[in-house]
């Protein structure tokens, strides 16, 4: 027969969403603890059970059997413990049935508080266990209310956090709405457990992908890579290991039905989907589509790809706000410069006509001929009138019978020697002029 205790035990596990078992073991917790605080002693070892059936309440005294008792509330002697129990032995544990005094109604009332706290404990235990796999999956909730810092959204029979950094900014949240959440954290708080969603994570879309298209489930079609700008843009590679499989095709679905309905779900958000490819010289161009890329040049060390493009496509390559080549630079893992074509054949030119350049200005400059050790000679010092005197005697073997020292008339050009008789001649003509005028004065004649 149900009485009235199992029947009120099964409506709370229905409305708690707990089982019968977790239910009993809370009550009966939380009575032990009404009952070491109704006797003034909390240092006892109280234990109580709950018939499920009949719900009757037994509370036992739990002491331990010694020869000389240290602490009487958890001891008791040998000769006192049997007369609870005939065969008890030294250091087992006897119970003693015991009833607390003045159970009043503030002892109710210290029950009904323990009941209930523990059924909550119990209640966000079963919540944290429940979540605590779910780390990473994609779940589905209702807008409660919304505040400037973070949005209250309910899942199921609990309540999560959308905090604004895991916002999408040009989203709009409203009461009541449905959406999809990606489960990024779940912790322990004072007041039950904590969990923490995302609308702006990448994985998002990972796992938004993994529901609406098989092969991706499968493994069939992999997911290598994603490079999300949340609510604007999102560049994702695929790959497959079998030949007769389209991964492109795949995600996109027949008219592109897969994809949209991945779309409609981020609000419109933009989804490029590429092909991924082990080369670099081919992965790179992929991640810049729709852009196509004439040349690439890439630089493994530094991990650093230059990529040149047709003049018209240059906007298309960089995008909005460098937002293409940005998303593709984030795929890839690489660093990613973007030329047009009549930049990089005008910075090409530039190179090669700079060795052209220096090269015609070493013609046009005078090349000195071999002195010396260069043109078989001894090496020779050019010196200055004043030390002419000082040099050494010495003739070299090469111009034995030659002049050591030649003059300064020797070694001026014809033009100076030229001028410097012009110079002489007009000496002596002014000498003679002179001579002149000093005889026709001596004479007294005037000139």
């Amino acid at each position: 027969m149900k009485t009235e205790f199992s029947a009120a035990i099964t409506q709370l596990s229905a409305e708690r969403n707990l089982p019968k078992e977790v239910i009993l073991a809370a009550l009966e917790s939380a009575l032990s603890s009404a009952y070491k605080k109704a006797t003034s002693s909390p240092d006892h070892d109280i234990v109580v059970k709950i018939d499920p059936d009949s719900g009757k309440i037994k509370a036992h005294l739990q002491k331990v059997v010694v020869e000389s008792i240290a602490n009487p509330n958890r001891e008791i002697s040998l000769d006192e413990a049997r007369k609870w129990q005939g065969t008890a032995q030294i250091g087992e544990i006897i119970k003693i049935e015991s009833i607390p005094k003045n159970t009043g109604r503030i002892a109710a009332q210290t029950a009904r508080q323990f009941i209930l706290q523990r059924l909550r404990e119990a209640e966000y235990h079963t919540i944290y266990e429940e979540f605590a796999g779910r780390e990473g999956e994609v779940v589905t909730g209702i807008v409660q209310f919304t505040e400037p810092q973070q949005i209250y959204v309910r899942l199921d029979r609990t309540e999560a956090i959308l905090p604004l950094s895991e916002q999408v900014h040009n989203e709009h949240y409203y009461r009541g709405q449905r959406l999809k959440f990606y489960l990024l954290e779940i912790a322990r708080g004072v007041k039950g457990p904590q969990i923490i969603l995302s609308r702006s994570h990448p994985n998002l879309l990972r796992c938004l992908l993994e529901l609406e298209i098989p092969e991706i489930q499968s493994g069939v079609v992999e997911v290598k890579a994603v490079a999300r700008e949340a609510g604007h843009r999102t560049k994702i590679a695929v790959a497959t290991s079998q030949e007769s499989v389209e991964p492109i095709g795949c995600c996109l679905g027949p008219r592109g039905i897969r994809l949209q309905s991945i779309i409609n779900e981020l609000n419109g958000e933009k989804i490029d989907v590429i092909q991924w490819d082990a080369d670099f010289r081919v992965f790179i161009p992929n991640a810049l589509s729709p852009a196509q890329v004439a040349n690439i040049e890439i630089d493994e060390v530094g991990k650093v790809a230059t990529a040149i493009v047709p003049d018209r496509q240059l906007s298309l390559a960089i995008g909005r706000e460098g937002q293409n080549a940005r998303l593709a630079a984030r795929l890839t893992g690489w660093r990613i410069d973007i030329k047009s074509v009549s930049a990089a054949e005008a910075k090409k030119a530039s190179l090669q006509a700079a060795p052209e350049e220096s090269q015609a200005k070493e013609k046009e400059s005078p090349v000195p001929e071999p002195v010396g050790e260069a043109a078989g000679e001894e090496s020779a010092v050019l010196l200055t009138p004043d030390e002419l005197s000082l040099a050494p005697e010495t003739p070299s073997e090469e111009h034995k019978g030659e002049p050591l020292i030649r003059f300064a008339e020797d070694i001026l050009p014809s033009k100076l020697k030229a001028e410097k008789a012009n110079s002489e001649k007009g000496k002596i003509k002014r000498k003679s002029h002179k001579k002149q005028k000093s005889y026709f004065e001596d004479a007294g004649v005037e000139g």
